[in-house]
């Protein structure tokens, strides 16, 4: 992907010396955890863009506490200051509550201290390295489990995932539950309604695409991006981006571009994602 590509002008400005890699989780928080990652900013402050995606995170900067974001229903923006290191988890829509022992509907667009933040952070602040912490806080998540999430929403996340399902009324019928009922569960569960999940999880998977073209160097226009992600056509996919990343497509992909094109990795969060549209027409 590149610039002329997308139709904006203008030469992209690297952003040096700072890194986001994304792993997948320790086995054993398979079920709890879709991504662990690491994020650390160089010598200049760096301007981070946090785009809504149903989750619940739980992150540490470094010599900080820890803190539980989420889920978003707009963007944030945050500035790290030269030379930050944090270290963070990505739940699975619909499991935050067996890890926060609450719903999930109480932390929407919040950011809040994690359980016992100051121990953990200065817990985590003393590792031997930022992995080693990141594992730390993994730990963390595992003691604090209570319960299992909820199996039924679970599969709805399931269904709601980019390319799975067009009618999110059908949910009612496959999962044998009313409107209602589904709609509760969802909020408590995931701390939104099953068409707002549905929304933000399609716009993952636009920019799971984004990301597999800026990897592969694929040439793909913003109009066939958006046919692609499943949006009606390209001015469809505007109002997303501007809904959800407070900027135009144009402005989000240079971005992304500058950024991810040294030294982001984001591929745990997305490859699972472009599974789904394996088989679908047009894709190889």
């Amino acid at each position: 992907m590149s610039l002329e590509q997308t139709g904006h002008p203008g030469t992209i400005r690297e952003v040096a010396d700072q890194s986001y890699v994304e792993r997948s989780p320790a086995a054993r928080l398979t079920g709890l955890v879709s991504s662990a990652w690491i994020q650390q900013s160089g010598d200049e402050p760096y301007r981070s863009r946090h785009v809504p995606n149903g989750a619940v995170e739980l992150s540490c900067a470094l010599g900080s506490d820890a803190t539980v974001v989420g889920p978003l229903t707009e963007p944030r923006v945050e500035v790290l200051e030269p030379g930050t290191t944090i270290v963070g988890v990505r739940l699975h829509p619909g499991a935050a509550p067996s890890v926060l022992g609450m719903p999930a509907s109480e932390v929407v667009d919040l950011a809040v201290d994690l359980w016992d933040a100051p121990a953990l952070g200065e817990e985590l602040a003393g590792a031997p390295s930022p992995e080693h912490a990141l594992r730390d806080l993994e730990r963390h998540v595992l003691e604090r489990m209570v319960g299992e999430p909820d199996p039924l929403i679970a599969e709805a996340v399931k269904q709601l995932m980019p390319w799975h399902l067009d009618d999110v009324t059908s949910l009612t019928t496959s999962l044998y539950i009313s409107e209602t009922q589904l709609r509760r569960r969802c909020r408590d569960a995931v701390g939104l309604a099953p068409k707002t999940l549905h929304r933000l999880l399609r716009f993952q998977g636009f920019l799971a695409l984004v990301q597999r073209a800026i990897a592969t160097g694929r040439d793909e226009s913003l109009a066939q991006l958006a046919l692609d992600a499943g949006y009606a056509d390209q001015s469809h996919l505007n109002r997303e981006c501007v809904r959800l990343t407070g900027v135009s497509p144009l402005t989000f992909l240079r971005e992304t571009e500058a950024s991810c094109g040294c030294g982001h990795d984001h591929s745990a969060s997305y490859a699972p994602m472009l599974e789904g549209r394996v088989g679908a027409v047009g894709e190889a």
